[in-house]
């Protein structure tokens, strides 16, 4: 992106530590969102549990919300554990369950987060090689407990979480680029409603 670029925020303002919105959690609807609002880039928080959404839709022959996300047009998919044995063993999981699905891994992006300081352990090393041969990249986030006492506050983010996180965020601009060109294409405009089509207000 050459050059200064106009950046929104669409937030509640509310403190980190507030329990998360009822948000809708088609990812069909965000898209829409994307569409109304005229936004370049829509980052959406998403937490769920992927092995067993994609498990569930399987046996009840549904769309499931993963494949919704990796189906939503233009969407970079970031998937994020825990750098740990646990953490790491269940995305390798959700990794392989995705692949045998058909989902587009080659767009997804894997993000490593640390839960200590120092080395990360051999078993998130060899993980992070696995996915590196399935994902279009894998981002190692380190542990900041500035962000966990005090959120995304100024000043208290580490220089090292920074440069963390302008490396994930290449990595999905350079997975977009990868995908649908470079540059990438406008952003999409909802279609404007007929006019028998909208609704007329109730008479006085």
């Amino acid at each position: 992106m050459g050059g200064p670029v106009p950046w929104q925020a669409l937030t509640d303002l509310r403190e980190w530590t507030a329990q998360p919105l009822d948000l809708p959690s088609d990812p069909a609807a965000w898209h829409q969102l994307a569409a109304v609002g005229g936004w370049q880039a829509v980052v959406v928080d998403s937490v769920f549990p992927l092995a067993q959404d994609l498990l569930t839709a399987r046996c009840t022959g549904t769309t499931g919300r993963a494949r919704g996300w990796f189906e939503v047009p233009y969407a970079v998919p970031v998937l994020c554990a825990a750098a740990s044995a646990e953490g790491v063993q269940a995305l390798q999981q959700a990794v392989m369950a995705m692949s045998a699905e058909g989902l587009a891994l080659h767009r997804a992006v894997a993000v490593l987060v640390a839960t200590s300081e120092g080395r990360r352990p051999a078993v998130v090393r060899a993980a992070a090689t696995m996915l590196s041969g399935r994902t279009a990249a894998v981002v190692h986030l380190p542990c900041d407990s500035g962000v966990r006492g005090s959120g995304l506050r100024a000043g208290r983010v580490q220089p090292r979480t920074q440069q963390a996180a302008a490396q994930l965020a290449a990595a999905v601009l350079s997975t977009a680029h990868d995908a649908w060109g470079d540059p990438l294409p406008a952003a999409a405009q909802p279609v404007p409603l007929a006019a028998s089509s909208v609704p007329l207000p109730f008479p006085a």
